[in-house]
């Protein structure tokens, strides 16, 4: 029972993540209307709208940890092929790998999942800390993860960790020039704005933190 209750709560994840990507959709656009355009809260919001449209299809009793996470990336990336589409359906992928054999959602493997995602996004994004992307968000929030489960942290102070890292992140990217995606064609005219991927990043971050800490 505790993998399927542990697939449950993965499900319950994405959830919260549409939701809460859903009520931000126009702030991410309009931060996306700065330096890029314009799209980036719509096309979040099919992204995660398909994944939990999936999921809902998805026997929690057989399909696993892994098994949920690779329907997430197929599901993301069928509804959004181009842009941001690839960059979370490798995160996902990644984390399933990350995921396979495990059972539970204990902060390991949650430390897993967010490390995999940062690094499956770097990988196909080629991008680094510092070029004004999602990555300043993962990437810290990956590096904190792996801090506190290496001081045996509670579940509630390891998400309250994640989280300021990625706040910070998404902060920092205002003082950023842009050099990676569509918002590098705007150059200097991209600082002193968020970035948009950095922003939604933090509300996936947010959202898997309000559903797992009670763990």
């Amino acid at each position: 029972m505790m993998s399927e209750s542990a697939v449950r709560r993965l499900i319950e994840v994405f959830e919260a993540i549409s939701s809460a990507i859903e009520a931000e959709r126009d702030h991410l656009s309009e931060l996306d209307g700065a330096i890029g355009d314009a799209d980036h809260g719509i096309t979040m919001a099919i992204g995660f709208s398909a994944v939990t449209g999936e999921l809902a299809r998805t026997d929690a009793g057989s399909a696993g940890l892994s098994g949920v996470m690779t329907a997430a990336a197929s599901a993301f990336l069928n509804a959004v092929g181009a842009s941001t589409g690839p960059l979370y359906a490798t995160a996902f992928r990644r984390a399933a790998q990350a995921l396979e054999g495990r059972d539970t959602l204990d902060i390991e493997a949650c430390s897993l999942l967010i490390q995999a995602v940062a690094s499956g996004i770097g990988e196909r994004g080629k991008g680094q800390r510092g070029d004004k992307t999602m990555l300043d968000v993962w990437l810290p929030a990956a590096d904190a993860a792996a801090q506190a489960v290496a001081a045996a942290k509670s579940t509630a102070a390891f998400w309250a960790d994640v989280t300021a890292a990625a706040e910070n992140g998404a902060s920092a990217t205002r003082s950023m020039v842009a050099t990676k995606g569509r918002a590098a064609r705007v150059g200097e005219r991209s600082l002193g704005h968020m970035d948009p991927g950095a922003a939604s990043a933090v509300l996936i971050i947010r959202a898997m933190a309000q559903t797992l800490r009670e763990g």
